[in-house]
């Protein structure tokens, strides 16, 4: 068996392990930007003009332009009012959830990302497994609840199934109770619809749920930082807090980046939602999907060895948790051409 643990080039549509060429559908660059050469370029461009990291704290008196701008692009781009950027996801996550325990009793959704945990040590919160039984029985707690506030945590998406969750349902919350809700949108920010977290607003707006969404950048937008989108009241409190002030920013290169290649993105994003329409036709359901979003599973264990036979690897291992069970996990990418989708259902059709 190919050790694919110690690679020494980029993740990229292919893998070469001891001199074999592998067609790779697995990781997170959705959308191909981290191996796409005009991004690279911007990337480049942005180390000339700010160097290759800033350590200084966001609360320094000198300071680089790019961190601001970046933050006011982000809320416009994804149509919140204000928006924060720390180093990593994992790290504006953790900042938000432990901020916002303090303002009332904190309720997980299933399958919650081990970075929203609030006590990793004791291990994962304990939820149904069910979103749409969990969410019916927390709406019916919080309005039988003698408590006022509350912080729903959830993930955006099961991005692993994939499944689609649908926040609707907390419109039934009762209109006295003050909610917030928490949502990571790490696999579902600008992978899904263009521009736009994965999450339809349109209709959603009880004036006692305030809405928060988190993000790793590190994965569809191929940019190392963790991100914040909330109205500016809030960001302006989390903007005192010791997490942003006190800790080094993400690459002012990469938010150069992030800024300055949105047509670069746009063009990677039709990319990918063409991919992903022909292969839904020619896959004809064999595995389990949802619209939108480029990932395809299956819990047939043996999938993985097959497909390796075949010369396409594919991400096959226990999430998040070593002890969760094995998941197959088939993900197409921007960069993918319509040949390597063909060899691919071909390959998932012959057995």
């Amino acid at each position: 068996m190919n050790n694919f643990a110690r690679l020494e080039q980029p993740t990229g549509r292919t893998i070469t392990v001891d001199g074999q060429e592998y067609l790779f559908f697995g990781g997170t660059s959705y959308l191909g930007l981290a191996t796409n050469k005009a991004y690279a370029n911007l990337f480049i461009e942005g180390i000339h003009r700010y160097g290759i990291n800033n350590g200084t704290s966001r609360n320094n008196n000198v300071q680089q332009a790019i961190f601001d701008q970046a933050e006011e692009y982000a809320a416009r781009r994804f149509g919140f009012e204000a928006s924060l950027l720390l180093s990593s996801g994992y790290l504006a996550t953790q900042f938000a959830v432990r901020a916002l325990a303090a303002e009332g009793e904190v309720l997980y959704a299933p399958s919650c990302h081990p970075s929203l945990w609030l006590d990793e040590l004791n291990g994962k919160p304990k939820t149904q497994d069910n979103f749409a039984d969990w969410s019916s029985n927390t709406i019916d707690y919080i309005n039988q609840s003698t408590q006022t506030s509350f912080v729903v945590v959830s993930n955006s998406m099961d991005n692993m199934k994939p499944e689609c969750y649908d926040f609707t349902v907390f419109e039934r919350i009762d209109p006295s109770k003050k909610v917030v809700l928490l949502l990571d949108d790490s696999h579902g920010i600008g992978v899904m619809y263009c521009n736009e977290i994965s999450f339809k607003r349109n209709n959603f707006r009880p004036a006692n749920i305030e809405l928060i969404v988190v993000a790793s950048l590190a994965k569809g937008l191929a940019t190392d930082a963790g991100l914040i989108l909330a109205n500016q009241g809030r960001i302006r409190n989390f903007k005192q807090s010791n997490f942003y002030t006190g800790a080094s920013p993400s690459s002012p290169a990469s938010l150069y980046a992030f800024v300055h290649g949105e047509e670069i993105y746009r063009q990677q994003f039709n990319n990918l939602q063409r991919n992903i329409s022909y292969f839904e036709t020619i896959l004809k359901g064999r595995l389990n999907a949802i619209s939108c979003f480029p990932v395809f599973s299956s819990a047939d264990r043996s999938l993985y060895a097959r497909l390796m036979n075949a010369g396409i690897l594919v991400s096959s291992f226990p999430y998040p948790l070593a002890t969760d069970p094995l998941f197959n996990r088939i993900v197409l990418n921007a960069h993918h051409h319509k040949a390597d989708l063909e060899r691919l259902n071909h390959a998932i059709a012959i057995y």
